[in-house]
């Protein structure tokens, strides 16, 4: 087959990989195509940008766009978050044989962004991890997440499920009330049922029988949907200390001086 040939039996393909385990394929040619065993569903308005690479550390970017037609990628879902952080390869494949011609790009979704009728998803390559701090430095507050390996909170006992009885914005009122002052700040509420279910949602504050989520629900939340809620650290000594009995293994320095110190005028 000459090179000519070739290109034109060259199609465009799609493999997304949601954080929740779904998986879906799409391509550019005009019939469904199947590869690896999964079904890439025919959407030919899906269009990548030119793939931005260099040869030093810079991180790689690449931008996909495409209509919001397909039953797999909704308006709704990009807006709730499901799509936040997927998986994505962008390959080109031989739709006669089926074999992978070039590996395109491949990366995360990060920011999304809605049009008429349409959208655009940025992908960061595996170099944006570059760009992330590998060293820790020395802060009055805890670096640790309540109940990792560093924490070592058992958060067995501090997991709740409760039912939404009104939803207003960010604030939502539960069926029960927290079992301490503010013990959902901070914390995290999980989704499940609705059409947000097997979200997450971070918790700004918590006041009895009410808890304040940092943003607003993308989507309406229908009374009597089911949600668990985790209990919450602002990452003071003195709360690790008081309400946690966890100040052997607070990871910060509260007793460290600060720069505030190089300020200070003497005798002050």
């Amino acid at each position: 087959m000459s090179g000519a040939d070739r290109l034109a039996t060259i199609a465009l393909c799609w493999r997304v990989e949601r954080r929740d385990g779904v998986a879906i394929g799409l391509t550019a040619h005009d019939r469904d195509l199947t590869i690896d065993g999964l079904t890439h569903r025919a959407a030919p308005g899906m269009t990548p940008s030119a793939v931005v690479r260099a040869a030093g550390l810079e991180a790689d970017t690449m931008d996909v766009s495409g209509p919001l037609t397909s039953a797999a990628i909704g308006a709704a879902d990009l807006l709730a978050g499901r799509w936040d952080g997927a998986r994505v390869r962008v390959f080109a494949v031989d739709w006669s044989d089926g074999t992978t011609v070039a590996e395109l790009g491949e990366g995360r979704i990060g920011a999304v962004e809605l049009a008429e009728g349409g959208f655009t998803a940025e992908l960061a390559g595996a170099t944006a991890a570059l760009e992330r701090p590998v060293a820790e430095t020395t802060t009055p507050e805890c670096r640790a997440e309540l109940g990792d390996q560093r924490c070592r909170v058992m958060l067995a006992a501090r997991r709740r499920f409760a039912r939404v009885v009104a939803a207003e914005g960010a604030t939502l009122t539960l069926d029960r009330a927290e079992p301490a002052g503010n013990a959902y700040g901070d914390g995290l509420l999980r989704w499940f049922g609705g059409s947000l279910g097997g979200l997450e949602a971070a918790i700004a504050r918590s006041d009895g029988a009410t808890v304040t989520l940092r943003t607003p629900p993308a989507v309406a939340v229908a009374a009597g949907t089911l949600v668990e809620l985790i209990e919450g650290c602002d990452k003071s000594f003195a709360t690790c200390a008081q309400r946690f009995g966890n100040a052997a293994n607070f990871r910060g320095e509260p007793h460290l001086p600060g720069v505030d110190l190089l300020t200070r005028y003497p005798g002050s």
